[in-house]
């Protein structure tokens, strides 16, 4: 008589042997045999050749040894993992080459970076010039310069003129009567340092080592760039010099002396402003001076050339020649 038996499915991984499987398999191994009948509830046994028959009695099954029985199971894992690495050692040189030409793109193209917030801007401003060896070029505009600049400045450049390294800073011409600015040169006057003023400056620039410039791109001065492009860097280098041969030393010379035509250089200045167009807030900005300032000299300029409105102004400065010698 032949018994239909319903083949049990017992599905799982080799690294989850069910609890059946495994106690059936420690008692084999205790006992040194099992019988076939015992291990029907657990046929993942047999599927994962931890039983195998006993030669002398088909009834019977005898265990794998787990030494046996884990190299079995490790052996395809360890070849599948060493052709793996060889594919990624094969993918790794085929790629190499272009993975230099990508790392040379990259650094192109990140040559300018945007910095947001004051603290970002200080600490790559930090970094910078901690890694300044030779020197720092600065133009510092307008006349703020409360007690938290200050002591930045001097955390800052303190390092730069122990360490010898020359920085060059130009300010606008009001700054020779800013105390404070005045106070900050003079904490530096043994070091490597040259201050000098102009009539005007558009914004604030930082170079270190002719390798990174820092400039603002907003008013509030809470967003600036970082530029490592070389291109740029060499460029704002060749402004900085521009505008150097044009200043004035701080500790010589006397920029609002009044010239032979009645007028002193900042009313000069201010004069070429106005025909620019320029807002008396945009020059007061430029040339580092409060508004009310800047419109006391506008009204001494209107009074030397007899000028009664602003329209009048104008044209008067354009027809006196006074702007000559700056064009």
């Amino acid at each position: 008589m032949t018994t239909n038996r319903t083949k049990v499915t017992h599905p799982h991984a080799v690294t989850e042997l069910c609890e059946e499987g495994g106690r059936l398999y420690a008692n084999a191994l205790r006992a040194g045999r099992i019988a076939r009948a015992d291990v029907e509830p657990a046929p993942c046994l047999m599927e994962f050749s931890l039983l195998h028959p006993d030669p002398d009695d088909p009834d019977w099954l005898r265990p794998t040894p787990p030494a046996v029985a884990l190299a079995q199971r490790l052996n395809p894992i360890e070849r599948e993992i060493a052709e793996h690495r060889r594919r990624s050692i094969e993918l790794s040189h085929a790629f190499e080459p272009f993975m230099t030409l990508s790392a040379q793109t990259t650094a192109a193209t990140h040559s300018i970076s945007v910095l947001e917030g004051s603290d970002r801007i200080n600490a790559a401003l930090d970094l910078a010039t901690s890694q300044c060896r030779t020197e720092m070029l600065t133009v510092q505009p307008t006349n703020r310069f409360s007690e938290r600049t200050f002591i930045q400045g001097l955390e800052r450049d303190r390092p730069l003129i122990e360490r010898g390294v020359r920085i060059r800073t130009l300010y606008q011409h009001t700054a020779r009567y800013n105390p404070e600015k005045l106070s900050y040169v003079e904490r530096f006057a043994d070091g490597k340092v040259e201050y000098r003023t102009i009539d005007e400056l558009v914004e604030r620039l930082i170079i270190c080592d002719e390798t990174v410039a820092f400039i603002p791109t907003r008013d509030d001065q809470q967003v600036a760039l970082e530029l490592r492009h070389p291109g740029l860097v060499r460029y704002l280098i060749k402004v900085f010099e521009f505008m150097w041969n044009r200043a004035v030393p701080l500790s010589v010379g006397a920029p609002y002396e009044t010239a032979p035509d009645g007028l002193t250089d900042i009313q000069h200045s201010i004069a070429k402003l106005l025909v620019e167009g320029h807002v008396d807030e945009a020059i007061a900005r430029r040339l580092g001076m409060n508004v009310r300032t800047c419109r006391a000299h506008i009204a001494k300029l209107a009074n030397a050339l007899g000028s009664g409105s602003r329209a009048q102004l104008g044209y008067l400065i354009a027809e006196s020649g006074i702007l000559k010698q700056e064009y």
